[in-house]
Parts: C-alpha cells; sequence; structure tokens
C-alpha cells in the first residue's frame, strides 16, 4: 500500500500528464474501471496498475490482469493526487501507448462492405477527439483516421472523453498525404466537410465506401484535403454561427451516412 504523496511512483504518473513525458516513454494513462475493461478486452497489457480498495465500485471489482501486470494498492489521497477525474472509481493503468498505422487498419477497411471511415485532421482539443471515437463506436464506423493531431491519442482526456472507445475502434495515425492515398488506392470517396461548401450533407449518397473528414476547431481543413476531397458538403446553418463544435459535426455526418445505409 502506498499512503505517502512523495513516493517516487506517484510522482511518475503525475508527471505522465505531460504529453512528452509520455511520448518519450512510449506509454499512457488509462483511468477508470469501465475504460480498463475495454483495453484488457482489445488485449492492452498495462505495465502497472494502481487500485484504491476505498474507492473501488463493485461491478468493476473483479479485473483480471496477467502476472506480468504490477498491481499496486493506493490510499485515497494518493490515488486523488494521481487521477484526473473527478468521479475517481478506483482504477488507473499505465500501459503502452497506442502506435497504429495506415497498414494496421487496412485489413479493416478491406473486409468492410462498403467501409465508413471517419478522417479527423489538426484537431487540438482531446476532448472532441475522444468524442468522435465514442460517436465511432455508436455508429459502427469501421476505422477513425488521425491525421496530423494537435493532440496525442494517449491523452488521459481522450480515453476519458471517449468512455474507452479508443480502445473498440480502429485507429491509425497518418500524414494528410498519406491518407488521402491510402484511401484513394482503396476507392474510398472522401466527403469534406467545410462551411464554403454550396453541397448540403444530406444531398451525397453515403452509402458506397466513404470517408468523412473533418478538420481542425478553428481553421477546419487543410487546402490539400479540399482540393483532393471527391467531395465538399456543409452543414445548413440558421443561426449566427457559421459553424459547429467538430465533434457535433462529425456525429451529424456519420450518422447520415448510417440513415442512408439502413434505408437500403
Amino acid at each position: 500500500m502506498i499512503a505517502s504523496l512523495q513516493n517516487p511512483r506517484v510522482k511518475h504518473v503525475v508527471r505522465l500528464r505531460d504529453r512528452r513525458r509520455r511520448e518519450a516513454e512510449g506509454v499512457m494513462l488509462i483511468e477508470g474501471g469501465d475504460e480498463l475493461a475495454l483495453a484488457l478486452a482489445a488485449g492492452v497489457q498495462p505495465a502497472t496498475v494502481f487500485k484504491c480498495p476505498e474507492l473501488l465500485r463493485t461491478t468493476r471489482d473483479a479485473l483480471r490482469f496477467t502476472p506480468q501486470t504490477e498491481l499496486i494498492e493506493v490510499s485515497r489521497a494518493v490515488f486523488e493526487k494521481m487521477a484526473y477525474r473527478h468521479n475517481a472509481d478506483g482504477w488507473l493503468a499505465i500501459a503502452p501507448a497506442p502506435r497504429r498505422s495506415l497498414a494496421d487498419i487496412e485489413p479493416v477497411l478491406g473486409r468492410a462492405h462498403p467501409a465508413l471511415v471517419l478522417v479527423v485532421e489538426g484537431v487540438e482539443k482531446p476532448g472532441n477527439l475522444g468524442a468522435m471515437l465514442r460517436t465511432a463506436d455508436a455508429a459502427g464506423v469501421d476505422a477513425v483516421i488521425v491525421c496530423d493531431p494537435a493532440t496525442d491519442l494517449g491523452n488521459p482526456n481522450v480515453v476519458r472523453a471517449s468512455r474507452g472507445s479508443l480502445f473498440t475502434v480502429p485507429v491509425a495515425q497518418a500524414e494528410s498525404t498519406a491518407a488521402l492515398d491510402r484511401l484513394k488506392s482503396l476507392t474510398i470517396q472522401t466527403v469534406a466537410a467545410t462551411p464554403s461548401a454550396t453541397l448540403s450533407y444530406t444531398a451525397v449518397d453515403l452509402r458506397g465506401p466513404v470517408a468523412i473528414v473533418v478538420g481542425a476547431e478553428d481553421t477546419g481543413l487543410s487546402d490539400e484535403w479540399l482540393r483532393r476531397a471527391g467531395v465538399q458538403v456543409r452543414i445548413p446553418m440558421a443561426g449566427k454561427v457559421n459553424s459547429l463544435n467538430v465533434a457535433a459535426s462529425a456525429a451529424l455526418l456519420l450518422y447520415e451516412a448510417v440513415r442512408q445505409r439502413a434505408a437500403d
């Protein structure tokens, strides 16, 4: 039982909130019993798991780990110092960071008929990226491609906002040019969301192999995506604001694809 706030292991976890530290060590933090259960089901093997008996909830008391995982009990005060959530449930793990390439998801896209892909370019806020992963899971998206990200997939807030769907949806990281080339080679149409488009998103046929592409919160999609996309679409806006939150936009577009496919 670790009870000291000055314990080196505790200080190490706190330092892992910094992206540069996580990337240097090649690790991520997974907090929450539900999120950790999904990670385990996806084959993630945590190196270390911190458990606070005082905070445990009965539904997740029975998580099982391999002998290679170090399990450490900590006091409530220690856990609350390490935790980044307000509603901590007593589980926090250090695990290898996801390193996924386009090659990793290509077999998935090859099996999908027709493929539905979400491409996210340059998103800065981890909460938005996590929310889009959660939506992708709910909509049955075959893969998510994260291009030129300003945040990392191992960010604790990505894990939190995704509710663990980071581990349930095939995800790849790539440069925009490589992603465009790969989608073209797989004959997957790219549909770029931009307020400057003239075509409404509901007027486009999304029943075939399609990649829905959304851009950064402030600047939207890069010129390369807009220039090379198969079609540009917009979401009609009746108010004074000219665009929606990127996670809300992605949800609308994905579920339009789901609606069209269900109607067949």
